[in-house]
């Protein structure tokens, strides 16, 4: 019996990086997808190949059982997900397995999150073996705050809401768990941590971790806005402004068991996040 191989599109990502050894961990062949040349995946075959170029995508999908699919953040990532999606289908691809968002919805205020409905309504007529996995705000982006907090702060505008943020690590063992084995077929998984935490709770826990007095300060929209402008692109400044306030409106709160329920372990806490990263958060000697 031929081991069966897996696609990991944005390999050389966040949770892309996360999954690759997941994924080996599993016993499956891992094709891995990155449009760098000079940046190999250790463990897997790696693919040179662009969302925006379909023929090279459809070279990297010669040949794959199972495909993981994720974008870089784009203003056209839904298009380019839509495609990619169409190609694995004319591949023979058995299994898709989306990464997309906690709370899309085709009517949300959220650009993000509408790109992700059109997204998911699009595979689900596809007549593929798909699974969604939809996890919530990342702990790993506070690793971009990493600046401001080794100085003793950091700042958004969400208040004192309550967010059950998830570390990516637990994204890509859920994602892996989904790719290689049955019964997620047309299941749409709600990934989040084991709790739902406020900002200032953030603060105390990497002020734990780290040794260091760090505050979270609550910053009103325009003044996040001004602070990022020129920093982002205004599209997705926009859509980050969007997400911040469905954060802030209580709308990302709810707790959800899939990690534990898919991989057979707890998912991680945000002090397990701030005691693993501390080092990024300690101001440099």
């Amino acid at each position: 019996m031929n081991t069966p191989t897996v696609l990991v599109t944005g390999a050389t990502g966040t949770i892309g990086s996360a999954l690759v050894p997941a994924l080996r961990a599993r016993g499956v062949t891992v094709r891995a997808m990155t449009r760098d040349p000079d940046r190999p995946v250790p463990g897997a075959e790696t693919v040179v190949a662009d969302l925006r170029e379909p023929e090279s995508v459809a070279a990297a999908l010669k040949g794959v059982d199972a495909a993981f699919l994720n974008s870089p953040s784009a203003p056209d990532a839904a298009e380019l997900q839509i495609r990619f999606a169409d190609l694995a289908r004319d591949a023979g691809v058995h299994r898709l397995v989306l990464l997309s968002q906690y709370a899309a919805h085709a009517d949300s205020p959220v650009r993000f999150l509408r790109w992700h409905a059109e997204v998911e309504a699009h595979v689900q007529e596809l007549g593929l073996d798909h699974t969604v996995l939809r996890p919530n705000l990342y702990l790993q982006a506070l690793l971009a705050f990493a600046g401001t907090i080794a100085q003793g702060w950091f700042a958004a505008p969400i208040g004192d809401a309550a967010v059950s943020a998830i570390d990516t690590r637990d994204i890509a063992g859920a994602a892996a768990a989904v790719l290689t084995s049955t019964g997620h077929t047309g299941h749409t998984y709600t990934l989040t941590g084991p709790r739902a935490v406020t900002h200032a709770q953030i603060a105390q826990a990497l002020s734990a971790a780290t040794g260091q007095d760090i505050a979270f300060h609550d910053a009103p929209a325009d003044q996040f806005t001004a602070a990022l402008t020129g920093v982002l692109p205004p599209w997705q400044l926009e859509g980050l402004v969007e997400d911040y306030a469905h954060y802030a409106r209580g709308e990302a709160a709810e707790v959800h068991t899939s990690v534990t329920d898919l991989t057979g372990h707890p998912a991680r806490d945000v002090t397990d996040f701030a005691r693993d990263y501390a080092a990024a958060f300690i101001p440099a000697e």
